[in-house]
């Protein structure tokens, strides 16, 4: 299954929780990606995706500056795992992919 569109994901911190939105498309063959949330946009590095392991890197600066490690198991429409910090413990990851508006229009 393609885990490619956007998911609502929720990160589960000492600092409480944070709600990301991450982006993910092919681009001439290759998974790309992007996250959003609290004031910034980043790009997802070493993205991967094999079986139902998805993985990606990402440096944030807000709400302070860490460099993260995401490594989630997709099952459909939703996502769960963890995201690490360095030498911080683990955070607990959700994620729900977001539905694809029904395309409008139709027979005239």
């Amino acid at each position: 299954m393609s885990v490619e569109g956007t998911w609502d994901l929720t990160i589960a911190t000492p600092i409480g929780r944070i709600k990301p939105v991450v982006e993910l498309r092919r681009e001439e063959g290759a998974l790309t990606g992007t996250a959003h949330g609290v004031g910034e946009e980043v790009p997802l590095a070493d993205l991967s995706y094999e079986g139902d392991q998805l993985t990606w890197h990402q440096s944030i600066t807000k709400p302070m500056r860490l460099n993260l490690v995401f490594t989630m198991t997709v099952d459909g429409d939703t996502m769960t795992g963890t995201s690490k910090a360095g030498r911080l413990p683990a955070s607990k990851v959700t994620g729900q992919r977001r539905a694809v508006p029904a395309a409008e229009g139709g027979a005239s």
